[in-house]
């Protein structure tokens, strides 16, 4: 009867519910669960998670669960075992499933080869139309992922790929050769992953084939397989941008946290350092303009924002290699442009708002509130062009000298943006407020 209404629920919802269960329930739950809907709830909840519920299960019935899963999804489940459990489940899988793991796990982490899936539908190219039904229909008990068919040749090369629609609606008597696209996308099992995912992601293809040396099929990566290694890289990327070195989770050691983050820290508070020096310089401006100090934080502000914006921009386009010089120097002027015309636009409405705060609340004449205003909305702009450039060049740069720009770029550019910023609002203070209008005190 509970089993009945389970199958009500889509595998994601019990997924979900899973953790707020208690040991005895998820246990009477992996007991009247099937093996396709447990081994489908297992995948849709998260590796650790999956390995704990494992972990929990009779051994024999963990086997079972484990070789009913996806097996890239099945390798990453076993990995969070304890060796010898992991190694007692494996033993007793059946010895296809154990064959595809070990063919997965052959594989680097770093190459698409270890991100397959051996769930896929293959079959010969001098087949009937109605051989390739009944071998399709054949091979379907065993594996779900139709919708595209792979074909190989005599020699089990990957010959071309067939659409499932393609093939329901053709004549018995079509040549099956028309039905075949031989142009088909495909990658090399060894093939690191950031060579070919930007390759992979220009294709809409549920299923992609990998294959050997010998182009022979290995398997496939799925769409599925293919969002989620975009999303690591995100995840990595984001990481990096914060100047570390990869994601940390909740029980990484306190140590291996701070050796991730204390270098950088290192390096920003010379940085740092030189921008308090510089603020120094500009001392005499300070003691007779207090005033301009107040509207600095709006000033480096803007200028980390715009970098910061710019900086993504640019890591997001570095990622496609196919890119020319001539390309580059385009999105290099564009960026400045939009530096420019952002600038120009917020450094007015600041000039406005700015003079208008002066002369009501700090009680000034107009004229004093807006040539400061207009010192801080001409040094806004100065500082967001500069800013659009240095979130440009600098990771372009980088990827230059063969260093990860998103590794470098994120802190570098907001402490180089704050001292340039600085820089520029103080110059112009002194050179136009001082030197030019005399409001020096």
């Amino acid at each position: 009867m509970l089993r009945q209404k389970l199958d009500d629920y889509h595998e994601n919802d019990i997924a979900s519910v899973l953790p707020q269960l208690t040991l005895s329930e998820r246990r009477k739950l992996y007991r009247i669960l099937n093996l396709p809907m447990l081994s489908a709830i297992l995948d849709r909840a998260d590796e650790d998670e999956a390995g704990q519920y494992i972990n929990e299960m009779d051994v024999h019935r963990a086997a079972d669960v484990v070789s009913e899963m996806e097996s890239d999804t099945a390798i990453k489940v076993l990995r969070t075992l304890p060796k010898e459990r992991r190694s007692l489940i494996i033993d007793l899988m059946d010895s296809e499933s154990k064959r595809d793991i070990a063919l997965i796990a052959s594989f680097d982490e770093d190459e698409i080869g270890s991100r397959m899936t051996t769930n896929c539908i293959i079959i010969r190219e001098n087949l009937t139309v109605k051989e390739a039904m009944s071998e399709l229909v054949a091979q379907a008990g065993e594996n779900d992922n139709i919708s595209t068919i792979f074909v190989v040749d005599d020699t089990g090369a990957f010959y071309g790929a067939i659409d499932l629609k393609e093939l329901i609606i053709a004549r018995q008597d079509a040549d099956l050769d028309d039905l075949i696209l031989t142009s088909f996308p495909y990658v090399y099992g060894n093939e690191e992953i950031d060579d070919c995912i930007e390759r992979l992601k220009d294709y809409s293809e549920d299923f992609i084939p990998v294959l050997d040396n010998n182009n022979r099929i290995l398997g496939v990566i799925t769409s599925q397989s293919i969002i989620q290694v975009v999303d690591d890289a995100l995840g990595e990327d984001y990481a990096r941008l914060a100047g570390l070195t990869a994601e940390e989770d909740l029980e990484e050691p306190l140590r291996d946290s701070m050796r991730k983050r204390l270098p950088w820290l290192l390096v920003l508070l010379g940085l740092g350092l030189v921008v308090s020096s510089v603020v120094g310089v500009f001392e005499t401006v300070v003691s007779q303009l207090t005033i301009i100090m107040a509207f600095q934080s709006l000033i480096l502000d803007m200028s980390g924002n715009v970098g910061t914006q710019s900086l993504a921009v640019t890591i997001r386009v570095l990622m496609d290699e196919q890119l020319t010089g001539k390309q580059k120097l385009g999105f290099f002027f564009k960026e400045l442009r939009v530096g420019f015309s952002n600038g120009l636009i917020l450094g007015f409405f600041s000039c406005i708002l700015v003079g208008l705060y002066i002369y009501f609340f700090k009680v000034h004449n107009l004229g004093f509130a807006y040539a400061i205003a207009g010192c801080i909305g001409i040094s806004m702009l100065c500082a967001m062009i500069i800013a659009s450039c240095m979130g440009t060049l600098i990771p372009m740069t980088l990827k230059k000298l063969g260093v990860d720009p998103a590794v470098a770029s994120g802190p570098l550019i907001t402490t180089t943006n704050d001292l340039i910023a600085v820089v520029t609002y103080y110059s112009l203070s002194w050179v136009l407020l001082i030197n030019v209008l005399h409001l020096g005190g």
